[in-house]
């Protein structure tokens, strides 16, 4: 399981002009059933996070490449990678 944060970048200042396409590519990695939730990163002007499963960081990476948010330098990605050893029963397919 991978956390992709999102950070704002330098051309922040156009993420509108792409948002229906991010919009897209996000609800496409949850059709895919790569991407478990997503939203906003709560301090100001930071940008937003994904938690996914079910890939690995090659194919992640790869994923995060075709957001148009990343190929526009709206924002710059860090993954972090989690292995969960203890969830909620309702969270189990997400153990190792």
């Amino acid at each position: 399981m991978f956390i992709a944060l999102l950070k704002l970048s330098a051309n922040r200042a156009r993420a509108g002009d792409f948002l229906e396409g991010h919009k897209a590519w996000l609800k496409r990695g949850f059709d895919e059933g790569v991407f478990l939730a997503a939203g906003t990163l709560k301090a100001p002007d930071e940008g937003g996070g994904i938690l996914t499963h079910n890939t690995d960081r090659a194919a992640l990476e790869a994923r995060l490449a075709e957001d148009p948010f990343v190929a526009q330098d709206v924002v710059r990605t860090e993954v972090t990678e989690i292995g969960a050893s203890m969830t909620d029963p309702r969270l189990s397919f997400l153990g190792a």
